[in-house]
Formats: C-alpha cells, structure tokens, sequence
C-alpha cells in the first residue's frame, strides 16, 4: 500500500522518475477501488458520484506517475500523447510502459533502483 500512498504524496510531481513496481501497483490499487465504488452503483445509482470524485481525485495523480515512468524509459512525458493515435498509440504507450528503466543517472533525474529509500 505505502507504493499507492507514495503516488498520492507526489500529487503533482511531473519531474523524476518512477520504476514500473510504484506505476503498476498504484493502477492496480486504483483499478481495483474503482471496481469496488463502481460496484456500489449497482446497490444505489445515488452512490454513482463516489465513483466520479475518486476518479476526479486520481487523475493528477496517475498523470504524473505516468510521465515519471516513461521519463525513467528515457522518453519526455510528451510521449503519453501517443495515446491519442487511433489503433496503435496505445499499444505503443502499454510497451513503454512496461520496459524497464534506463539504469544509472538520465536527464530526468537518478536511476529509482538505485536509490537506498526503497518502500
């Protein structure tokens, strides 16, 4: 859990990096509450705004956890715009994503492997 509190702390921190454990787990955690609050609607369509305000809440968030991670691939965080590409932009994203970080020292800052404060 201290990996899905450590993104919320980092609200909007847009510079660094991040490995792939601190992205994934956080879309994991994320997904995973999502599910839960959007399975409340089916309890009462009045709870629906539970959903739209974690959502709201976390988008900041998973923004700047995605633009770390792909600054620990070496990419400027411009590259999420790939996104956008129909058919094949988010394909290309998902790689990036799951590649691992360039080791040692890159223009986005020190290697997060290699960093002693590990959670």
């Amino acid at each position: 859990m201290s990996w899905y509190t450590k993104v919320l702390k980092d609200y909007v921190t847009f510079t660094g990096r991040a490995r792939r454990k601190e992205y994934w787990l956080f879309v994991l955690v994320n997904a995973i509450i999502g599910t839960l609050l959007y399975s409340l609607t089916f309890i009462s369509e009045s709870l629906v705004f539970l959903y739209w305000i974690y959502g709201i809440a976390v988008f900041l968030p998973s923004l700047a956890v995605l633009v770390r991670r792909l600054h620990d691939t070496n990419r400027s965080g411009w590259w999420f715009l790939i996104n956008f590409v129909p058919f094949v932009g988010w394909i290309v994203l998902l790689v990036f994503l799951c590649l691992d970080g360039s080791p040692g020292t890159n223009e986005y800052g020190e290697d997060p492997k290699g960093s002693a404060s590990q959670y």
